[in-house]
């Protein structure tokens, strides 16, 4: 190794040896300002501090901005048009916020750090005692030198900005889920349309308002061969005149029809839940909550694309593989008198992900 900065380090005889090897000449160092003038230095202190003090009051007023700005007020913006004022502020704020931090800290790096060029040969991976020792001793100069422990005001202000920088992240956690009035997560994701005698059509696009009877709509049997797979809903769906809830109302009711020989059927969530092989489960992941419909007709297993949990529906619907914790929700279904499927009752299990508020007992 060849140091042309007075560390102490000369090329040993195996590197000099190596074909191609020259001498690195010395690289010339122009000291900067700060190096030279202790005013010029204190100034880039305090230009520091103050970016870092700058992104504790921006993270301040992200917090005000969420709290004040009405989520539906609009504000216009020449090219992007008209666009969300909340979204506008808590982007400009905790973008600004985040800027300041590294901009401070580059501030920091080229006016106050040393500012010394060091060149070293490459050398074998081999590292002997002495030069793991050398390796301690230059992290400690180079904390020294840094200026971390001499120059307090940074110091401080620097971890006062990092303190608060997780805040934006944790305030921004409440929008994963606005409860409406009177009724909880837990509560809305533990029911579904599903109830004793609802039709059961397929899943092919149905939008809110379709016209049409049960007997148009609905699945026979006779529809279904062993093997095959169909995405269905409860009737209601195909009926509801509001877009909003359908979209609701579909995310949760969804479910698979499977058909399998009755006598690959091992076991069941509740006896007689299958009508002559025909199963239904929730198309509702447990884990995360993403929709399946990868079905393995040799096997009878259903995976989930988005984490690979894996269900065996002739067991259950039981968990054989993957992270999720139980098994997929079974929903017992029989025909009526018209000879269509239907639910012979709701979901006897929540349907959709785990969380904290819900209770699987």
């Amino acid at each position: 190794m060849n140091d042309q900065h007075g560390t102490g380090l000369e090329p040993t005889e195996l590197e000099t040896a190596r074909p191609g090897y020259s001498p690195i000449a010395p690289i010339s160092h122009r000291p900067r300002v700060t190096d030279t003038d202790p005013k010029a230095a204190r100034r880039a202190e305090r230009q520091v501090a103050s970016m870092f003090l700058l992104s504790m009051v921006f993270v301040v007023l992200f917090v005000v901005a969420f709290i004040a700005i009405d989520k539906t007020s609009v504000v216009y913006i020449p090219v992007l048009g008209v666009v969300g004022a909340s979204n506008v502020a808590l982007g400009f704020t905790f973008g600004v916020s985040v800027f300041l931090i590294g901009a401070g800290a580059i501030q920091w790096a080229k006016k106050l750090m040393p500012d010394v060029e060091v060149v070293q040969q490459r050398h074998d991976m081999v590292s002997e005692k002495s030069d793991e020792n050398e390796a301690a001793a230059n992290y400690e100069r180079g904390k020294e030198e840094s200026g971390f422990a001499r120059y307090k005001i940074i110091r401080r202000t620097l971890i006062g900005a990092l303190a608060l920088f997780p805040i934006p992240l944790i305030v921004l956690l409440r929008d994963l889920w606005i409860t409406p009035a009177g009724e909880s997560p837990a509560e809305l994701l533990s029911t579904t349309m599903w109830k004793d005698g609802m039709v059961i059509i397929p899943d092919i696009g149905y939008e809110a308002g379709k016209e049409g009877t049960a007997e148009e709509l609905g699945i026979r049997p006779e529809d279904i061969p062993v093997g095959g797979l169909v995405s269905a809903l409860p009737i209601e769906i195909g009926l509801l005149k509001s877009a909003k809830p359908n979209l609701i109302e579909r995310g949760k009711a969804s479910i698979i029809l499977v058909r399998m020989d009755p006598s690959e059927i091992r076991s069941q969530q509740g006896e007689g839940w299958d009508y002559n092989g025909i199963l239904a489960f929730s198309k509702i992941c447990t884990h995360v909550g993403c929709p399946i419909a990868l079905y393995e007709r040799r096997t009878h297993h259903l995976l989930c694309p988005c984490h690979q949990s894996t269900f065996d529906l002739a067991d259950s619907g039981d968990v054989v593989f993957g992270p999720a914790a139980r098994r997929m929700p079974q929903l017992p279904i029989g025909i009526n008198d018209e000879g269509l499927l239907v639910a012979k009752a709701p979901f006897a299990d929540p349907v959709g992900p785990s969380f904290w508020e819900r209770d699987l007992t």
